[in-house]
This record gives structure tokens, C-alpha cells and sequence, in this order.
């Protein structure tokens, strides 16, 4: 970053943080912060003294540090940061431990306090986050901190099964997740399209279940090692008794059909389903659940049990006969059943079942409730004395902005629960399913935007209140996530030239691809059905990223031109954001569509002629409303045609996600020469009214 956006960060963090006032760029929010007038140069980096204990992973979380911010190393004129850990965290770090620490800078140095190192980890992320600008201009803001996490349970779920996620990649985001004070990292190793984790009693698993692609034990254990060196827990999920397509390859004996098993390629919810019914299935699970325990240190194993839909048991009568002997009532009371013996097995592994929110039944003893259906769930698994943790809300494989994420909370106001209740309350996880997400984009899919969940997670509930600042605070620990190797928006430096092919075009692609987002939720299934596990991500959806920043200004500033005509500084941001995406989709229109470029190449094309008429008619529609003179009737007819055009599906699977601002815009520039009387719902109203094709049709 610039000198100049360092400076403006100092100056935003020279007061008292208060309601109203402008906040430090840190995420998550410290619980108690004081920034005052000074700062320290770091031009001679840090020199860290340990006072009492000393800590292995604090020493190496100091120098990681200094790395990160380019700064000098061990030199003695450096700025002295003093390190208190009243005592060592356990090696592998534990449920509940204390990461309550003190920082303070002043003229004297930096001292952080912390009841153990896993304490320090967490000041020392905080300290990171201070330092403004890198290397010999690098300074230090006076700054006195107390925190501590409101939840204990801070997570992030990866799914390395639909598509496979590499060492590497998984390492690189726990450095991530340490950076925003995130500490559970749960890996979803299992499911219909994947068995991705070595097992050496039952070595058909994997041999026949990953397609080649799997974790070895020895893998395992370094990433275990890693995050625990990072102060972050690895929780493993084994699904079951759903999901188990590519169990069932290996061995379909476990099975509730008769058939040889196959690892299913596409996206879904599908049939295949372990045999509770089976005696043969419990000695075989307790042989594959003992390895994992053994090979998994954590006291908690995920086991599951979501969207098991019952077509096999229904079919099989002996299945059905066994629910009616045992008066288990239907395929519910089979699973709960089923979850049971599974428990039992781990118990006596010294292991605590976690499961999503189908395993909620009031014979199950489940350690951990994690609800992905709902907040209801969650209220229910406490009611019943059970502890649950959040994950609805916090899917971030639906593409959706940072601030939809940040409004989620795992105690929402009027759930209406007892303090005991509440206290039942562990936290939260993201989780990053891998239908559209691979190596490659994993990063572009979790960051920056986990960062605010993060946030949701560790802050207290009057500091993530507010909202005004969510997005300038993301930008600046975006760039700190950028030092610490996050690819999230590096990978298009690699990927860009490649789709251009003339390095004269990669700078107007960009822009296209700023300007778009993958679409929501799951409809991307809809718009690219044949792709399979096996299918590169490389589509334009595969390029662009969730929040475009661009759209995001078109939106802001259309809501402040709307609410005054006579704001100069939102006109010209906007006449010079759509002018910026009128030259550039220029370029790519007019650069001709090769048949041997790739296809996110011609996809991007596609798109930009879209861009490029929305483009134009948000310049009319700023010049309209500014001047205060409508639009003539023709141009209104041409600007609903491209808002209808650019809605439309299309095999990019991408959207305009300020294509509603830009309806806005034109309502107004089209009502009357007193428009700026009529509120939006009205302006609105009569542009449908105006155009019919267009309300039919959007």
C-alpha cells in the first residue's frame, strides 16, 4: 500500500474508540481499545525478550511477525516487544483455553501479557495489525488493549472432498485463520465424491474412494502440527450415514442396496447410505474410528449425519422390519439409533461426537449440536442441554457480501434463551463447501470475507453493531492477509494473461471481472449442469470474486444520489466508475472472440457487452438526474432492454449485482422534472409500470 493509506489508517486510530467514532483498522475489534497520539518507527524491526516462560510457537509467531511486515529481524536497536505468558498452553490446544492478553505501546516498547502463549498468538495477530506501512517506513500507533474472545469456538470447515484441497493449501489458510484469531479448523474428509484420508486398517478406502487424492497419515500429522503451533484445534468429520457414495467403492457390503459402489461426480443429495442394521458395520467402524482417533488429537470427531434422505432403507424390506422389531418408528429413530452405537465406539476412544443438526434427538448423546439449518436448531439443541455451535449464516460458499455474514449471529436478538442456555453457546463456523472451489481459488472463496466472521465470532455484540466501517477495515486486513500469502486476489495475476492471451487486454479483463460475481447460492448448478468433479474451474465464474468492490461503490453512491441530486462527489464517482467500465469493455468487445481462446475468455466477452450498454445508460442516467431533465421515452425503452438483457442467465454463471441501483437510477432519471420528490418504491413502481416487458420478464 501507499504511504499516503498508512498515514490515513494512523490518523483514523487517534482517538478513543466510541460509539460514533472512528475505530482502528483491526478485525476482529479488540473488547477494549485505547489509540493515542504517537506512534514508534519500526525501521529497525522488533527485538522480542520473553520475561519469565519462554514459548517455542510465540518465538516463531514473533518471527513470522516480522517476515510478514518486511521488517529487520533480531536487530538490537529495534523496538523491544516484552512477552508475559503466566504459563505454556497445552501443545495441542484444547477446548476453552484462556486467549485473554494485554497489549500496550508506548515510548517504551510493546508488552503483551497473556495468561499462556496461546495468549501471546493472539496479541501478537493484534500487534500485526497495527504496524502500518512495511519496511523502513513502517510505524507503530501508541495503543493500549484488553481482550478477550466472546466465543470459544471459532471456526472454519473445509471441504476437501468435491474438489480436492492440497497440504499446502490447507496450511496456507490456518495461517490465515490465526491472523483473525480464528481457532478451529474442521476438515470435512468424507463424502459421495471422495474418501480423502489414509487408512491404514482399511486401505481400500482410500485406494479406491480419492482417486489418488488423499491425505496420508503423515500429511495429517503436519497439518495437525501446524495449526497447533498457530494455537488452532483440527476437529476431522467423517460423514455418515450419508454421504458415503465413496465409502461404498471399497466396501458395499456396508451398504443398505446390494450393487457395486461408484464415487459420484455431480452435486447433490443422493441415495447411497450405510446399513444400520448391519452388526458387520459396528466392528468396522470402531477399527476406522479408533485409527482416526488415535491419528486426530482433538477430544471432538465429527460424524456427520446430514441430509440422509431414506430412499435405500425405504426399499429394503429388511431394513423396514428391523425399524418395526425394535420400535424405532421410522428412518429418524433408525439414524438416532445408529448414532448411538457410533457414540458408544468413540466414547470408548475418549472421543465427543459433534454432528449437523439431524442428529438432534433426545436419546443421542452428541457433545456438539452444529446447526447449518437454522438458529431454531441451535435453540432447540440448548434447550435440550446439548451445546451447539452456529454455522447457518456463515456459509461462504454461497457467494454472498461480507456484511450478509457479519449480521449473523450465534445469539441473535429475541432467541429467547436462559443464561445457562447462552452459555451452551460455543460459537460458530464457515464453512467453504468445494463444488466451485478448488487449490487454485480456494483463497478468492474465504477471504477476506471470513475475516468479518471472525470478527462476529471474537468481538463483543456492541462493537459489531455497527456497520458504517466493515468494509474499509476488511480492506486493510485484506492487504495484512495478502503478506501472510493469501492468494485471494493474487491468483488472478497468474490467471488473467492466461485467458486474455494479449497482455494489452488483462487490464480491461480485470475490470470486467471486478465488476461481476459469481452467482448466488446454488444456482450455478443450473447454469453450468455438466460440470463434474473431475471439470477445471475455469470459467469466468472461476475469475470473479464475491463483494465486488466496484458494484459495491455504484451501489453506495446510487442510494446517495437518489437521496440528494445536488451531491456532487457521488455523481462523479459514479461517471467515473461507469466510464472506467465503458473503456474497458470497449476493448474486449472490439478485440474479437477467438474460437481457440478459453472459454472464460468468450464468456467474459459475453459479459462485457453487457457491462457496456449498463455502463452507458448509468452515465445518461447520472447526467439526467444531475441536470434535472428526463430522459426521452426511446432511451427509457434501449435502458430497460439492457437491464433486461444483463439479467438474464448466462453460461458464465456470473451476475451485476447493482443492477437493482441501476433500475433505481433510471426510475429516477425518467419520473418528472420533480422526481427527486417521488421516494424510491414510487420511482420504481412506475418504471414497472413504464416498461411491462421488463417486470414480466426480470
Amino acid at each position: 500500500m501507499c504511504r499516503l493509506k498508512y498515514f490515513l489508517i494512523l490518523v483514523s486510530m487517534t482517538a478513543l474508540v466510541a460509539a460514533g467514532e472512528p475505530r482502528p483498522s483491526l478485525m476482529p475489534l479488540p473488547a477494549e481499545v485505547r489509540v493515542d497520539i504517537g506512534s514508534l518507527s519500526l525501521v529497525q524491526g522488533f527485538v522480542f525478550q520473553f520475561e519469565g516462560l519462554e514459548s517455542r510457537r510465540a518465538a516463531a509467531a514473533a518471527s513470522r511477525l516480522s517476515e510478514s511486515a518486511k521488517l529487520p529481524g533480531g536487530s538490537t536497536g529495534g523496538v523491544v516487544v516484552k512477552l508475559l505468558a503466566r504459563e505454556l498452553a497445552p501443545e495441542i490446544p484444547v477446548l476453552g483455553i484462556d486467549e485473554t492478553y494485554l497489549l500496550k505501546v508506548d515510548h517504551a516498547g510493546v508488552r503483551i501479557e497473556a495468561a499462556n502463549d496461546i495468549g501471546l498468538l493472539r496479541g501478537l495477530a493484534t500487534l500485526r495489525q497495527l504496524v502500518a506501512g512495511e519496511g523502513r517506513s513502517a510505524r507503530l500507533p501508541f495503543a493500549e488493549i484488553k481482550d478477550s474472545p466472546r466465543f470459544p469456538w471459532r471456526g472454519l470447515m473445509v471441504d476437501v472432498c468435491r474438489h480436492w484441497i492440497p497440504p499446502a493449501a490447507l496450511t496456507r489458510q490456518i495461517e490465515l485463520m490465526a491472523a483473525v484469531k480464528l481457532n478451529v479448523l474442521h476438515l470435512h474428509l468424507t463424502e459421495d465424491q471422495g474418501f480423502r484420508i489414509e487408512s491404514k486398517a482399511f486401505p481400500r478406502l482410500h485406494e479406491l474412494g480419492s482417486d489418488g487424492a488423499y491425505y496420508s497419515h503423515a500429511d495429517i500429522r503436519g497439518v495437525i502440527a501446524f495449526a497447533a503451533e498457530r494455537g488452532i484445534r483440527v476437529v476431522p468429520e467423517f460423514d455418515m450415514p450419508g454421504h458415503t457414495a465413496s465409502w461404498l467403492v471399497a466396501h458395499p457390503e456396508l451398504g443398505s442396496l446390494p450393487g457395486p459402489g461408484q464415487i459420484v461426480r455431480k452435486w447433490g443429495i443422493f441415495d447411497s447410505v450405510l446399513d444400520p442394521t448391519n452388526e458387520s458395520l459396528y466392528p468396522f467402524l470402531d477399527t476406522f474410528l479408533g485409527e482416526m482417533s488415535a491419528l486426530f488429537p482433538d477430544a471432538f470427531l465429527h460424524i456427520g449425519g446430514d441430509e440422509v434422505n431414506g430412499v435405500q432403507w425405504n426399499a429394503n424390506p429388511a431394513i423396514r422390519r428391523f425399524i418395526r422389531a425394535n420400535s424405532l418408528g421410522n428412518n429418524q429413530g433408525l439414524q438416532a439409533h445408529f448414532n448411538r452405537r457410533v457414540a458408544a465406539i468413540l466414547a470408548r476412544h475418549g472421543k465427543q461426537v459433534i454432528g449437523w443438526d439431524e442428529v438432534l434427538h433426545p436419546d443421542m448423546p452428541v457433545g456438539v449440536i452444529q446447526s447449518w439449518r437454522g438458529t431454531s436448531g441451535l435453540a432447540e439443541a440448548v434447550r435440550a442441554g446439548r451445546k451447539a455451535i452456529l454455522s447457518h449464516g456463515y456459509y461462504i460458499d454461497l457467494i454472498h457480501p461480507a456484511i450478509e455474514h457479519y449480521r449473523a449471529d450465534p445469539l441473535p436478538e429475541g432467541l429467547a434463551l436462559t443464561p445457562d442456555e447462552q452459555a451452551r453457546v460455543l460459537g460458530g463456523e464457515a464453512t467453504m463447501w468445494s463444488e466451485w472451489v478448488d487449490a487454485d481459488t480456494i483463497d478468492s472463496r474465504v477471504w477476506p470475507r471470513t475475516a468479518a466472521i471472525a470478527e462476529r465470532l471474537w468481538s463483543t455484540r456492541e462493537a459489531c453493531a455497527r456497520e458504517d466501517d466493515l468494509y474499509p477495515r476488511l480492506e486493510y486486513v485484506s492487504g495484512v492477509l495478502a503478506s501472510l500469502g493469501s492468494r485471494h486476489a493474487s491468483y488472478l495475476d497468474e490467471r488473467l494473461p492466461r485467458v486474455a492471451g494479449d497482455p494489452r487486454l488483462v487490464p480491461a479483463l480485470r475490470t470486467l471481472v471486478d465488476a461481476v460475481e459469481p452467482v448466488k447460492v446454488y444456482r450455478r448448478m443450473h447454469f453450468q449442469p455438466e460440470m463434474t468433479s473431475l471439470d477445471p474451474l475455469d470459467t469466468l465464474a472461476d475469475l470473479a470474486r464475491p463483494d465486488s468492490a466496484s458494484s459495491r461503490l455504484v451501489n453506495d453512491f446510487s442510494r446517495r444520489l437518489l437521496d440528494d441530486p445536488a451531491d456532487e462527489k457521488a455523481a462523479l464517482r459514479l461517471r467515473t466508475q461507469f466510464a472506467a467500465w465503458a473503456e474497458s469493455t470497449a476493448l474486449l468487445v472490439n478485440a474479437g472472440c477467438l474460437e481457440s481462446r478459453p472459454r472464460a475468455y468468450q464468456q467474459a466477452r459475453e459479459m462485457a457487452k453487457r457491462l457496456s450498454a449498463l455502463a452507458v445508460l448509468g452515465q445518461d442516467c447520472v447526467e439526467a438526474i444531475t441536470s434535472r431533465k428526463d430522459l426521452a421515452p426511446d432511451r427509457v425503452a434501449s435502458g430497460a432492454k439492457a437491464l433486461l438483457e444483463a439479467s438474464r442467465p448466462n453460461q458464465s454463471a456470473t451476475e451485476f449485482v447493482f443492477i437493482p441501483s441501476l433500475r433505481r437510477l433510471l426510475a429516477a432519471a425518467t419520473a418528472t422534472h420533480d422526481f427527486h420528490l417521488v421516494k424510491g418504491e414510487a420511482r420504481e413502481a412506475w418504471l414497472l409500470e413504464m416498461t411491462p416487458a421488463y417486470e414480466s420478464q426480470h
